[in-house]
């Protein structure tokens, strides 16, 4: 996330959140203060409260809401009675929160196939907890487009991007597909820019996708074809393992993962698995393919 300043907060695996000045010189950092749980947060949200969301990919799963004093209590770690498996992202939309859970499987690397559709979409609101959208291929980032009319979804190993119309009680109406990637990509996260164009990244194959309701462009890129090629066939033939999203060799963008532009829109920061920084890019909406 990217504040007005263009601080960047990045989800941190000691346990909390670090928020990353705009020009790299300084950095703060909040954590759970002697948590109960494995706490590994990957989708954050911060609250008006100025309090985070954090989306537990730990095992003990669900959403957390972390204080800046290291408070840390619970905001939903069961569903229908049920205990949430861990969750991959967080969003609010005014007064709704929306929950994107990848898999009920555990471990979570038994869903890295073609023949598993078992994510799902949880919304919080008024009238309390409810899943809206299930039988996703893997469940991962969801938001608004900038209408408010539907909810986009990345399905990972669906390989694709899709959307459900969002009803006025927040229900979500039938999943229909907005754009499908081809061999080498695995969605994981998207932005919408000022032009309500999607920009997505690329697991695996390291690419930053733009899509604009008809092209497809690939904006950057940095491709390992011969561990794209492993990979490929490791998905394909359902043997797809924890070192198929490890360290990619030979590349400096380690497994692309997340997006988010700059207050002005013209700064683009990208986060991936296994690189140890944030990445900002300068983007040229004048460019046909800007990088």
């Amino acid at each position: 996330m990217v504040d007005r300043d263009n601080g960047v907060y990045v989800p941190d695996w000691r346990g909390g959140v670090t928020r990353i000045a705009a020009d790299g010189s300084r950095q703060q950092t909040w954590l759970a203060l002697n948590p109960s749980i494995e706490l590994r947060p990957n989708g954050i949200e911060i609250l008006p409260d100025g309090s985070f969301l954090l989306a537990n990919l730990g095992n003990a799963g669900g959403v957390w809401q972390l204080h800046r004093d290291g408070t840390l209590r619970p905001f939903l770690t069961e569903i229908d009675g049920t205990p949430l498996p861990p969750v991959n992202f967080v969003v609010r939309d005014g007064d709704r929160t929306w929950i994107s859970v990848s898999t009920w499987r555990n471990p979570r690397q038994q869903a890295w196939r073609q023949d598993v559709a078992d994510g799902f979409i949880v919304l919080v609101d008024r009238a309390g907890a409810r899943i809206v959208s299930d039988g996703l291929h893997y469940t991962n980032e969801v938001r608004p487009d900038p209408s408010g009319t539907w909810l986009c979804v990345v399905e990972t190993f669906g390989r694709r991007l899709s959307r459900c119309r969002i009803a006025k009680n927040g229900d979500l109406a039938a999943l229909e597909v907005v754009v499908t990637l081809g061999d080498g990509c695995f969605p994981d996260g998207f932005a919408f820019d000022r032009r309500g164009r999607i920009w997505i990244t690329s697991l695996v194959s390291n690419r930053l996708l733009r899509f604009d309701g008809n092209e497809l462009v690939t904006m950057m890129e940095d491709v390992n074809p011969t561990y794209v090629e492993a990979v490929e066939h490791a998905f394909v033939s359902g043997v797809m393992r924890t070192e198929h999203l490890g360290p990619i060799p030979e590349t400096r963008l380690q497994q692309l993962t997340s997006v988010a532009f700059g207050a002005d829109g013209t700064d683009l920061y990208l986060g991936s698995l296994h690189a140890n920084c944030v990445y900002r890019v300068r983007i040229e909406e004048s460019a046909p393919h800007d990088d």
